[in-house]
């Protein structure tokens, strides 16, 4: 018999864009004394803005290069936060399947302010393309989820805690 195997990351918070991932996974790895990565913001350091990369090279591109941004973000541990989209690779899922991922949703009226910075290229019809891309994408951020927290209305230092407070528990650590 073959043991499963332990998890890379603490968490990975995966959902749709504007649903708080960057800003809750910076709150629960500081709660938890875990490094904090943001693949979107690993794959812009390396590579310039999201937007230039989808309008130059397309999406195609732009996945593949995520998907290594994924990879390398699990293998160096702590609380990881994908982009969107990044659960749409079929290696990015099988890479997950090992991992503690959390789902992050929120309502269209809580993301739609969120959406307003218009960096992101898929959504440059507002709330209707979010909902659009949300649900068609729902059942992978379902089926991959081991947690699932609405990130609509409650604060998010509230939202971190009880994150980190799932996180001990799973875990039986205090700290990463």
């Amino acid at each position: 018999m073959t043991a499963t195997p332990a998890p890379r990351a603490e968490l990975v918070l995966i959902g749709p864009m504007g649903s708080g991932k960057t800003r809750l996974g910076k709150r629960v790895a500081r709660l938890i004394g875990a490094p904090f990565a943001d693949t979107d913001k690993i794959v812009v350091a390396e590579h310039g803005p999201i937007a230039e990369l989808f309008d130059t090279h397309g999406e195609p591109h732009f996945r593949a290069l995520e998907r290594d941004a994924v990879a390398g973000a699990l293998a160096a541990g702590g609380v990881v936060s994908l982009g969107g989209g990044a659960v749409l690779d079929a290696q990015t899922r099988a890479a997950l399947a090992t991992e503690r991922v959390v789902l992050l949703w929120s309502s269209p009226e809580a993301v739609e302010a969120r959406l307003a910075n218009g960096k992101r290229p898929l959504v440059r019809g507002g709330v209707a393309d979010w909902i659009r891309i949300a649900e068609e994408r729902r059942p992978i951020y379902e089926q991959l989820a081991t947690h699932r927290i609405d990130t609509s209305r409650l604060p998010i230092d509230r939202l971190a805690s009880e994150l980190a407070d799932w996180w001990r528990a799973q875990t039986g650590k205090e700290t990463a």
